[in-house]
């Protein structure tokens, strides 16, 4: 309780009027951009206050977590609207405070004064206004009273920044998000006091006293005054003993063991107003004080002083830093002296960070340190990124070994990092803090690929406010580069258990028959477990996860050439790294997706059998595929697939409907749906997450038991995504394998160092619905048709509505909805399939022209629909695509960038001013991020000038200049238009495409266009 009060501010409102006209031209938003996860902090983009407390040299205070400790892009904002470029220049390690620089002269319309300090001014019952961007409005006065000058640090998060080691004021002025950072003013327009956090809730708003803040700003005016232009590097002395101190009162510290006549003495020689004094709360492992420090220790003397509050004992560590400071404390009632070396808070603060795959590592901080209880200096995962959390490393998790080797520091960490190949899978032994007791061993794989740039090394510019880039190679150890062919061998693992040179009945032994199931016992060695990995940094075509399990069925398996179909929910996109594991041999492989159906719900992905040596390629063999005679209602077929442990489950069952048409819904965000397919079903399976293949008696595949995806909306709940089951028929498997093993005209593709001829296919873009005759009838079909489709169709009596086209398919301007598809040159048509094999009856060519040599006009269907009662013939196109899926993308300012992908035209919706880019994804901390270029819309000018597609965007943005402003005009997938703008920041976000090449049968990764400094 504070005793003696000074009287009450009677300011007139006259008073706080001039004052508030001089203090509100001062104070500035702030929209701040954490480019990068760094420490406590996450990328991200958010907004906040600061004010002007040097006009002269161009410095504004703000909160330290608006700062944050690590890279951030950020403009400030006047009352006037105009705006000006900001930069970090000195974050407090400890105490929420920090200041950022401009160039005075960047403010040419407004007129204002520096706000002063005057932290002693502060005290009980003074009125105070708290000046900023409160919940995100312009300018926000608040009033309040200061209640307490006590208070304790807040405690914001567990694993994230928290002040300690200081009082706080605290104040009921309620202030919410978006007024960190405001000043809190007195009547005669001083700052007495920085805001910086509230209780959500009450209306408690809790200000951090100025006495530091006025020091650290003395040292920069210093140092400013002394440099002729720019600003240099500023040391700020700030000592540390890596331990943390709360303030009890009297009564509690003689519950600790203070004696009577010892509290005597310090009361004495401590002012009246003292109530308490410092109590050691933690210690950090490793700091100068662990092992000589207690919690619990009463703080007696430093350096022979008594010393009872945090700012005294503050200004001793700083004044002290490198020196030894005499401790005198009371443990449980006796007295005990310890000499502890002053260390430099600076240099157990990280500025050096890697990022690695997207990941972000570096020295575990102070701030963290004290919140795990770990030593500083530990490698510390800031954020996991995709090497790192497709091995399961988390989020804060400490690095302890890799590759066999102790990783003490970043520095060791790059080493042996570099030391690996791309594609080596080695042990990474980790501790998080949420299970500090138990070290946990996962194994990493070092990227094949080139989804992400080279590791690059980021170090902190105070002279500047940005992070230095250079690329993170250690003297004389170059990372080791191998070619494509060379990656597919040295990636794979070694057979776990099993000798190279085993022979094929010892791996029998190894791994027995446990089935008396003919068809289980046959299908087992074509079976495998695949596991799936999207980078986050290519997460195209609206794929919904980043991480699938599937099985999938070899269907061929040859010296140099091995294939595996799956379903598309497990493999998605190209733009992947898969994992095999085989049922019949203990081996992990790497696969590359080869080719994806643009119409069936399966994928080819291609390994390289010489991977699994003589024992492994006599153990594996590719399924017997036999798609005809099709299976019929009522037969008897064996459901077999894998668990995850890799053992064949098998079971016997009915087919109870072998065409039944699929009907999958739109999601909210468009990726790949099954359209214009017939399944098979079953009266029993094992569950919806159960994927393998269907048999018959002997072991012949008979169908592929695939994965679907789905959303579904329950009640008013939002949607989600569910998965389900179903059998799809191998003939369209069968027909591409065929395709690929006997060779034809289409584009090429580099698999296992052989060049193999990819399959063209040709499609009716339009998507189908059948509908019984009876309904059609009553359309107005006619009687003549009704029993030709019947005759052709006995069972299912229906025929097919067009639903919608593609957008931009040549079929979109021909059909239209509700249309009925009766005939393709003169044949009836019931199912898809018919339509499916219409158009690959059809001599097309990979290219559009006028006329083939025969005269006939190309890739042309001649169909007879049905429209609004009237029978008529039309010429529909049909569209050539091959399996390659997206073959390129671009990242520009943080967003990802692609053309429109089959499900975003299946809306049946594209701009008219072209196709546009489709932004696909965006990143967290990215211009995209902070000037709102979200997902689900395309890209279709800018700075005027119109993008139809990639090229053409690639081509305008590249006579962008870094930080330049770009009008962007985008269209939502509603269709609704909208121009923005958008900040390009070439130093934190380079433009970079990715691109397949099928010459070398690899992705490739090129920079566009970086800022050159």
């Amino acid at each position: 309780m504070e005793t003696d009060p000074p009287p009450l501010d009677n300011a007139r409102a006259e008073d706080w009027r001039k004052a508030l006209a001089k203090v509100v031209p001062a104070v500035v938003v702030l929209r701040t951009t954490a480019t990068r996860a760094f420490d406590t902090e996450a990328a991200g983009a958010s907004y906040a206050t600061g004010f002007v407390v040097d006009k002269e040299r161009g410095i504004l205070l703000t909160n330290r977590h608006v700062i944050k400790p690590g890279p951030i892009v950020a403009e400030a904002m006047f009352v006037n609207r105009e705006e000006i470029s900001v930069f970090p220049l000195y974050r407090d390690p400890v105490h929420d405070f920090g200041f950022l620089w401009y160039d005075p002269k960047a403010v040419q319309f407004m007129e204002y004064e520096a706000i002063p300090l005057a932290p002693e001014a502060a005290a009980v019952g003074l009125e105070i206004r708290v000046v900023g961007n409160d919940s995100g409005e312009k300018v926000s006065i608040l009033a309040g009273t200061l209640a307490r000058m006590d208070r304790d640090a807040p405690q914001y998060k567990k694993d994230g920044y928290n002040d300690f080691n200081t009082f706080y004021i605290q104040a009921a002025s309620g202030t919410k998000g978006g007024s960190s950072g405001s000043p809190v003013i007195d009547n005669n327009g001083r700052a007495v006091a920085l805001n910086a956090g509230s209780k959500s809730t009450s209306a408690s708003a809790f200000f951090l006293p100025l006495e530091r803040v006025v020091r650290a700003l003395k040292f920069l005016q210093d140092k400013k005054d002394s440099c002729q232009d720019g600003w240099e590097p500023v040391t700020i002395p700030r000592g540390s003993l890596q331990m943390t101190f709360s303030h009890k009162g009297f009564d509690e510290i003689r519950r600790l063991g203070l004696k009577r006549d010892t509290e005597k003495l310090i009361r004495e020689a401590s002012p009246t107003a003292e109530t308490g004094m410092l109590v050691v709360e933690s210690l950090v492992p490793g700091g100068p004080a662990h092992k000589l420090l207690e919690p619990g220790d009463v703080l007696l003397r430093a350096n022979g002083e008594v010393v009872t509050q945090f700012l005294s004992f503050e200004i001793l560590l700083d004044d002290n830093v490198g020196e030894t400071l005499n401790l005198e404390l009371d443990r449980g009632g006796a007295t005990v002296q310890v000499a502890l070396q002053v260390q430099d808070l600076h240099s157990i603060t990280p500025s050096v960070f890697l990022e690695v795959s997207g990941g972000v590592i570096h020295a575990l901080s102070y701030q963290q340190a004290r919140n795990f209880h770990f030593s500083c200096g530990l490698v510390y995962v800031a954020e996991p990124g995709y090497m790192l959390s497709r091995a399961g490393v988390p989020k804060h998790a400490i690095i302890k070994k890799m590759a066999g080797e102790e990783i003490t520091n970043l520095d060791k960490f790059v080493s042996v990092f570099f030391s690996l190949s791309p594609g080596d899978r080695v042990p990474l032994e980790f501790v998080s803090h949420a299970d500090r007791h138990r070290s946990k061993s996962v194994l990493v794989t070092i990227d094949r690929h080139e989804w992400y740039a080279l590791p690059q090394l980021y170090s902190r510019n105070d002279a500047t406010g940005l992070w230095d880039v250079c690329p993170a190679e250690p003297k004389g150890k170059p990372l080791v580069q191998t070619s494509h062919e060379d990656m597919e061998l040295e990636s794979l693992s070694v057979p776990v258990g099993v000798p190279e040179a085993a022979s094929l009945n010892e791996v029998h032994k190894i791994m027995p028959s446990t089935s008396s199931s003919m068809a289980e016992h046959a299908i087992e060695p074509t079976l495998v477990m695949m596991e799936v990995h999207v980078p986050p940094s290519a997460m195209l075509d609206g794929v919904h996860a980043q991480h699938f399990f599937g099985t999938g069925v070899i269907v061929h398996h040859s010296q140099d050439l091995g294939l595996v179909a799956v379903d598309k929910n497990t493999v998605a996109i190209a733009v992947s790294d898969v994992m095999l594991s085989f049922a019949a041999f203990p081996m992990e492989v790497s696969a590359e997706v080869v080719f994806l159906h643009p119409v069936h719900n399966f994928a080819l992905v291609a390994y390289n059998p010489a991977t699994l040596g003589t024992a492994g390629s006599a153990a594996v063999h590719a399924a017997d595929l036999v798609p005809d005679p099709p299976v019929r209602r009522g037969d008897s077929v064996y459901l077999v697939g894998l668990s995850r442990s890799l053992q064949a489950t098998s079971r016997k069952s009915i087919v109870t409907n072998p065409g039944a048409a699929l009907n999958v819904g739109a999601a909210d965000c468009p990726r790949y749906r099954s359209m214009n397919m017939e399944v098979i079903e079953l009266d029993t399976d094992f569950g919806h997450t159960f994927s393998g293949v269907l048999a018959d008696d002997l072991g012949r595949v008979k169908a592929l038991w695939g994965s679907f995806s789905t959303h579904l909306k329950y009640g008013d709940s939002s949607p989600e995504d569910h998965q389900f089951v179903r059998g799809i028929p191998v003939y369209a498997i069968s027909e591409v394998l065929g395709m690929i093993i006997k060779g034809n005209t289409g584009p090429p593709l580099l698999i296992n160092g052989v060049k193999w001829s990819m399959p063209l296919m040709p499609i009716l873009e339009a998507e189908l619905y059948p509908t019984l005759l009876s309904k059609a009838r009553s359309f107005g079909l006619s009687d003549r048709w009704v029993e030709a489709l019947a005759k052709k169709d006995p069972v299912r009596r229906q025929v097919l509505r067009v639903k919608g086209c593609l957008a931009g398919s040549r079929a979109a301007s021909t059909l239209e909805q509700g249309d009925m598809l009766l005939a393709i040159s003169g044949q009836p048509i019931t199912c898809f399939r018919d339509v499916e094999i219409a158009c690959q009856s059809q001599n097309f060519t990979s290219s559009v022209s006028d006329h083939t040599q025969d005269g006939k006009t190309p890739n042309v269907l001649q169909v007879t629909v049905f429209r609004q009662g009237h029978e008529m013939e039309v010429e529909v196109g049909i569209d050539i695509r091959d399996g390659f899926g997206t073959r390129r993308m671009v990242n520009w300012a943080g967003c990802v960038l692609q053309d429109p992908h089959s499900a975003v035209r299946a809306l049946g919706f594209l701009p008219q001013e072209g196709h546009g880019v489709y932004v696909a994804r965006w990143c967290h901390g990215s211009p995209a991020h902070r000037y709102g270029l979200y997902a689900l819309q395309w890209i279709v000018e800018v700075n005027g000038m119109p993008t139809p597609d990639l090229q053409a965007f690639i081509d305008v943005t590249q006579e962008l200049d870094h930080c330049a402003f770009v009008r962007v005009k985008t269209i939502h997938l509603n269709g609704k238009p909208r121009v923005l703008t958008v900040k390009q920041d070439l130093h934190y976000w380079p433009t970079w495409e990715l691109h397949l090449d099928p010459t070398m049968g690899a992705w490739r990764r090129r920079v566009l266009k970086a800022h050159k400094k």
